[in-house]
């Protein structure tokens, strides 16, 4: 397999979803060159039949034997331009594989790992703030020319019970509990959405089911990835944090609110415009990987939360009507 262009990005959901305009831009840049993306195997399903994607290589080190078959996958390619997203010495080792004639990466200034950059022939220092914004400037740099601020999402799939009026949909899990709501306050809010007609519906992993048993009021729903796809779809408003779920709802454009912490919503927040975002005035951006919930989210009420989000909401019917 032969291609021109090779992407590296294996994750995680966030990021993949943050780099799908840099991929658009190279595809409207070299619309006769063949794209190959590599990505962890995990989240294939964020990008199958994507237009801007025309090979996609399935990264797994699940095991010594799956590892190099990946590498080898890889060896392959021999692209004319490859890019490294996302500045691991591991994600720029493996572009480094393909043979790449020019490899364009982040300066080790920015990068995550500073010895990444010594793959790279090219390195570059973003001037943007959000990641979506950086990671088109990467595809600039390396060439591209005609930006595009598209997002192609899979239509995914009906998994599970969803109800049929429309409802809320929250996944309240992140990367790291620093970044999550107390638990006990969507039972709180389900409640008082219960009352004004709205479910609240939480798409959580099948291992994390019995941390919800004690909250009656939510409707649960576990699904995979292809599943969080339909039910985002489906949803009249969506409740996130900052993780990969909340940013699948801004690159599909629903209307919601995000709650943020210790990260910094100018970074990393919901990309797009039609998700509001909820952070107090005195929430420390710290990005500490706590395995406590951080106070700045605590400090969100319920009442706070519940008002933005019937507001989003009857602002967005009144859009649609």
């Amino acid at each position: 397999m032969t291609s021109e262009i090779l992407v590296i990005r294996l994750g995680a959901m966030g990021d993949i979803l943050h780099v799908l305009p840099a991929v658009a831009t190279l595809r409207r840049s070299f619309p006769h060159q063949k794209i190959s993306w590599a990505v962890a195997k995990k989240w294939l399903p964020l990008l199958e039949g994507n237009p801007n994607v025309d090979f996609l290589l399935p990264f797994d080190r699940t095991s010594p034997a799956q590892f190099l078959q990946s590498l080898r996958t890889v060896h392959d390619v021999r692209p004319s331009l490859a890019i490294d997203f996302q500045g691991l010495i591991q994600s720029a080792l493996l572009g480094r594989a393909s043979r790449p004639h020019v490899y364009w990466g982040w300066n080790r200034s920015v990068v995550r790992e500073s010895l990444a950059a010594l793959f790279y022939t090219h390195a570059y220092v973003p001037h943007a703030t959000h990641k979506v914004e950086t990671n088109l400037e990467l595809a600039q740099a390396a060439g591209a020319s005609s930006v595009a601020r598209d997002f192609y999402i899979p239509p995914g799939r009906e998994e599970g019970i969803l109800p049929g009026d429309p409802f809320v949909l929250t996944s309240p899990f992140a990367g790291w509990a620093g970044k999550q709501w107390p638990l006990e306050f969507y039972e709180s809010l389900a409640k008082k959405l219960k009352e004004a007609g709205i479910p609240l519906v939480a798409n959580i992993p099948p291992d994390r089911d019995p941390e919800f048993s004690k909250f009656p009021s939510i409707l649960k729903h576990t699904s995979s990835l292809e599943g969080l796809i339909y039910a985002t779809r489906r949803a009249a408003a969506v409740l996130g944090l900052d993780s990969g779920p909340l940013h699948l709802a801004a690159a599909l454009g629903k209307p919601g609110v995000a709650l943020y912490g210790p990260t910094d919503p100018a970074i990393n927040g919901p990309f797009g415009g039609s998700i509001d975002v909820l952070r107090t005035s005195d929430a420390m951006t710290s990005y500490k990987r706590g395995d406590q919930v951080d106070t700045s989210m605590r400090a969100i009420s319920v009442d706070q939360v519940y008002d933005h989000l019937l507001r989003v909401i009857r602002d967005s019917e009144r859009g649609g009507a």
